[in-house]
């Protein structure tokens, strides 16, 4: 007979971390960990600069971890290497490089099917990232151009003239990333960089103090297009720039689609509704992770959310 999951989570990031380790912790006996992609924290290999800086506070909120998972300020290195050593320490089936198509739900079972097959659960937590579909913009990008627009640092290159746009903490750390080896402008459509956390405020002004970033801030993008190899950035007010690369930092989107596929429902701006143990309408159908929030989130509360939906699986 098929395995009956207790648990199955679908996304192997910090949320999906969490919920892994919270459930043998707490004495869920049978769970499965499916990731589309071949290792976890996906979104932190690749949008994550090398040695960025990775705070328990985010954003300066301070967060108290509330379940059997501890964690500390590091970097991107320091925290692939913890998770390494909480799913290493925990015995848990795993499929890696399988993609979920689809959750249903007959009687009290679920039924995830994925690119591998399907695999039957009693429970199921939906902890993907927004950054895996990251927001683009809303002029097009000639196809001409597609090889010099990026939407992390993987293309980049050295002694390029670099426009990055956007004005959180990703657009921040690359632009100050790349004024290392690179001619860089960092520009975003609002008058202040109110968005970074408070150490990334300050970082970003000192480089520009040091004449390391220009700041081209309060004014939008009309769109772009191609001049002889570079890339000619035409701006709202008339006036024009050419770069040999534009990096978007502008956040990511809701896969709507996907979660629809999973069976949540979606609210008039397409986010997915949940209640205060972060469960669907679906009984027994949760989300967690990044996705739970409307503006991207933190990693020690996507530990928690784990902590939380296996207490609340469990009646705790």
């Amino acid at each position: 007979m098929q395995t009956v999951y207790d648990l199955i989570i679908v996304g192997g990031g910090p949320g999906g971390i969490g919920a892994v380790v919270e459930a043998k912790e707490l004495g869920l006996e049978k769970v499965l960990l499916i990731e589309k992609t071949e290792n976890h924290s996906h979104t932190i290999r690749k949008f994550y600069k090398d040695k960025k800086r990775v705070d328990k506070d985010w954003q300066g909120q301070a967060v108290e971890l509330e379940g059997n998972i501890d964690f500390v300020d590091g970097t991107k290195e320091s925290t692939l290497n913890h998770f390494d050593k909480l799913l290493d320490d925990e015995v848990i089936d795993s499929k890696f490089n399988c993609e979920v198509q689809k959750v249903t739900k007959e009687g009290d079972v679920f039924t995830v099917e994925t690119s591998d097959g399907a695999f039957m659960s009693k429970h199921v937590i939906v902890s993907i990232g927004r950054m895996g579909k990251p927001n683009k913009p809303s002029y097009k990008i000639p196809p001409s151009l597609r090889s010099l627009v990026g939407y992390n640092l993987d293309k980049c290159g050295n002694s390029e003239n670099v426009l990055v746009v956007g004005g959180g903490d990703s657009a921040v750390e690359y632009a100050c990333d790349l004024s290392d080896t690179n001619e860089v402008t960092l520009t975003y459509r609002r008058n202040d960089l109110t968005r970074p956390n408070p150490t990334n405020q300050e970082m970003i002004y000192q480089y520009v103090e040091d004449d390391r970033v220009t700041l081209k801030l309060g004014i939008d993008i009309e769109n772009v297009e191609s001049l002889e190899g570079q890339i000619q950035v035409n701006y709202a007010d008339g006036t024009h720039e050419v770069y040999d690369r534009i990096v978007y930092a502008i956040g990511g989107t809701t896969p709507k689609d996907f979660l629809k596929a999973c069976g949540f429902t979606l609210d008039e701006r397409g986010e997915p509704l949940f209640d205060e143990n972060y469960e669907s309408e679906v009984k027994g159908l949760y989300l967690a992770g990044d996705i739970a929030f409307a503006s991207g989130g933190s990693i020690a509360i996507a530990l928690n959310h784990g902590y939380r939906i296996v207490s609340h699986i469990l009646g705790k």
